[in-house]
């Protein structure tokens, strides 16, 4: 089909705007689950050909990209599917063009009815695989980089496959176990019981298949709303890798990690074992103040107040957190199994929780050498705000308490660090950005029509005019990018650290709810769809998208040879420019060349950084040698090598830089609780050994 039309009498696009056909049903209907996966199917269907900022034609070329791409995500590793089923499920290769517009499914029905029965039949392998022991003498190798290999002919062949990638997986635990053997034996510790080869080799097959055992289980519990956002994703990210469908838990948890917090008691759980362990508990949280729940206990049962309690034991942990979460306010009642075999039924009252790591945080770092030289440092882990709250926190606001709060200090200049951060608000990244400049465009933004529109900063108040370091590396995205690429058009600060990922799109969230007919409410909720609606432009016209910001000056790590980033995704966007908008730079006081040139004579010398140029080759090497023996001898003798070699990186990373780093005085940390001042103190001492943080100290020294 050339052209493609969704919701027929469902949905209409009106000025950019998803509204529905003007007509009022007072007829509510009972929604399965069939029939709510087909108005999922309509919305994102009619969304993504009217509102995309560049929607791909719904025809046999975009079936056969996301026919692959959702095999690809079904068994990625060729682990489960033969050849013989890519053969049968071929024939809808060019179908789910039509498939999305009939909404009848046959495809995503038909390859997991197939991958169920292949899961079945691998339970069967690896069980009889794992019973008996492998012969590490035999000269005999394994290609473990998916794209080099094909799917398995037949069963025959896929059994083969799997006892090479049990007896690699037992291979690699049991050299780990000798080696912690002969450490504790030349350390004298006798703590470290000896075991022979045999015994060793026993117990590694024997965790393994625990491990397994756990894993299928867990694939057991697999429910086929979680395939079926599989399916339908894959999909979308034909379009681009940054559009998704979120099912209604997945945009819980999006909304949990953008604002920060969440209504429930603050205890971080995990499966194991089919028992639901509590892991840690968050400071200041209902549960940390109730007091009663520790870590390490396990949940048997969970209660509504008093209502009848549910058992929770061999359930999903999605779902288990549910029955746990609930409105500020309200009780649940936990049935618990303490470490000494006890039983203690736990009520703790539900109230917002708040996760401190998400925010923003600040230390003084002073280089050991000259204790007067101070300088502010910022770590921002994302773009945070909370969307669902217009009064919510918002990292601006935050950045701009830290930067007061810095200032009383007295500092000669600040470091921004965004390494690591993956974007997040686009408003906050322009209102970051004047913090630091008087006023003026930040950046470009062009929807899929039209013009682009000029975001920018009209607060002329400068909250900080001193020297400044912004730090990103090859994870800093998006929002990180127009913050970083705004700091450096204008020249008001020095971009230092690795190229970043290259995310030049605007996604906006839908709630599918806010536009289902009233006849379909029965059936929410419905969840939200991610879309790219727009991409973003640098005020000087040209793009991060694949791009990235390049620093002003590089300081590789230890990912610098490994191709990370957009350039990587499954059908990125293309990279463009347009006509870039007047500003006027920042008078800066020093020269770009000069700061690069001192800082490159430092780092050619400073031994930590030479042993983070071998560690990225070595990443490399590693990443690139996919071909692997079996032998135990020949397997021992190249891991020892690799052992050797992440020794000295992690003895590197233990050592300290001469950095003296501490709170702000303003934080009060006497007054904290001491979890909270353990954390603190292990962060405190993870900057104290950052050597990108010293760079940057000295950076800002030649700033002056």
């Amino acid at each position: 089909m050339k052209r493609r039309v969704f919701g027929k009498g469902l949905f209409l696009i009106m000025t950019g705007i998803l509204v529905f056909v003007f007509f009022v049903s007072w007829i509510v209907r009972s929604i399965d689950e069939e029939q709510k996966k087909k108005i999922v199917v309509d919305f994102i269907g009619t969304a993504l050909t009217t509102m995309h900022f560049k929607p791909v034609a719904i025809n046999d070329d975009m079936s056969e990209k996301a026919f692959n791409l959702f095999i690809k995500r079904m068994d990625y590793n060729k682990r489960f599917f033969l050849q013989t089923d890519i053969d049968e499920l071929k024939k809808y290769e060019t179908r789910l063009d039509d498939e999305m517009v009939s909404k009848n499914f046959s495809f995503y029905r038909k390859a997991v009815e197939i991958y169920k029965r292949r899961v079945e039949l691998t339970q069967k392998f690896y069980r009889e695989i794992l019973s008996r022991s492998f012969d590490f003498n035999k000269d005999e190798q394994i290609e473990t980089d998916p794209d080099k290999i094909q799917f398995c002919k037949n069963e025959k062949e896929l059994k083969e496959y799997w006892r090479k990638m049990l007896k690699f997986q037992v291979l690699s635990r049991l050299n780990a176990s000798l080696e912690i053997q002969e450490q504790s034996k030349n350390q004298g510790d006798t703590t470290i019981k000896i075991q022979s080869f045999e015994a060793l080799e026993k117990e590694a097959r024997e965790k393994l298949l625990k491990n397994y055992d756990e894993t299928y289980n867990r694939m057991a519990k697999t429910k086929d709303a979680d395939y079926f956002s599989l399916y339908i994703n894959s999909i979308i990210n034909v379009f681009d890798p940054h559009s998704d469908f979120m099912p209604p838990d997945d945009k819980k948890n999006f909304d949990i990690s953008m604002s920060g917090k969440l209504e429930g008691i603050g205890a971080t759980l995990q499966e194991s074992g089919g028992y639901i362990k509590v892991v840690n508990i968050v400071p200041g949280s209902p549960a940390w103040l109730q007091g009663e729940l520790q870590v390490n206990d396990i949940i048997l049962k969970v209660a509504q107040g008093n209502e009848e309690p549910v058992d929770i034991v061999d359930m999903r942990i999605d779902d288990a957190v549910k029955l746990i979460r609930g409105k500020k306010g309200t009780e649940v009642r936990l049935t618990v199994k303490k470490v000494d075999g006890s039983i203690k039924l736990i009520k703790i009252i539900r109230d917002v929780v708040i996760i401190e790591e998400t925010y923003a945080r600040s230390a003084l770092l002073k280089d050991g050498k000259d204790t007067t030289f101070v300088v502010g440092y910022i770590f921002l882990p994302k773009f945070y705000a909370d969307f669902n709250d217009r009064n919510g926190r918002t990292c601006a606001d935050d950045v701009k308490k830290e930067l007061e709060k810095i200032k009383k200090e007295n500092p000669r200049g600040i470091i921004l660090d965004l390494r690591n951060n993956g974007g997040g608000s686009l408003m906050d990244a322009v209102n970051m950005a004047g913090l630091f400049i008087k006023e003026g465009p930040v950046v470009q933004v062009k929807g899929r029509y039209g013009p682009p529109a000029v975001l920018e900063d009209k607060d002329p108040q400068i909250h900080y005019r001193g020297p400044l370091v912004v730090l990103i590396n090859e994870f800093s995205a998006s929002a990180s990018e127009i913050l970083a690429a705004a700091m450096q058009d204008y020249g008001r600060a020095v971009i230092v650290g690795s190229k970043s990922f290259g995310k030049g799109t605007v996604q906006r969230i839908l709630e599918i709810d806010d536009y289902v007919p009233a006849e379909y409410a029965s059936g929410k909720p419905y969840g939200a769809l991610k879309i790219t609606i727009q991409k973003f432009y640098r005020i000087n016209g040209g793009s991060t998208q694949l791009k990235g910001v390049t620093p002003d000056i590089i300081l590789n790590d230890i990912y610098s040879y490994i191709e990370r980033g957009e350039a990587e995704q499954e059908y990125p966007m293309p990279w463009s420019e347009i006509q870039p908008v007047p500003y006027q730079k920042w008078d800066t006081t020093y020269n770009l060349t000069e700061l690069a040139g001192k800082s490159q004579m430092r780092v050619e010398k400073d031994s930590a950084f030479i042993v983070v140029e071998q560690k990225a080759m070595n990443n490399k090497q590693l990443k690139d040698e996919t071909l692997f023996v079996l032998n135990f001898n020949t397997y021992r003798q190249k891991q020892k090598q690799t052992e050797l070699n992440n020794r000295i990186f992690d003895l590197w990373q233990k050592k300290p830089t001469g950095l003296l780093v501490r709170n702000l005085k303003e934080d009060n940390m006497a007054r904290r609780d001491t979890a909270t001042l353990a954390r603190n103190r292990r962060w405190l001492e993870d900057l104290s050994r950052d050597v990108y943080l010293k760079e940057s100290v000295n950076i800002i020294r030649d700033m002056q």
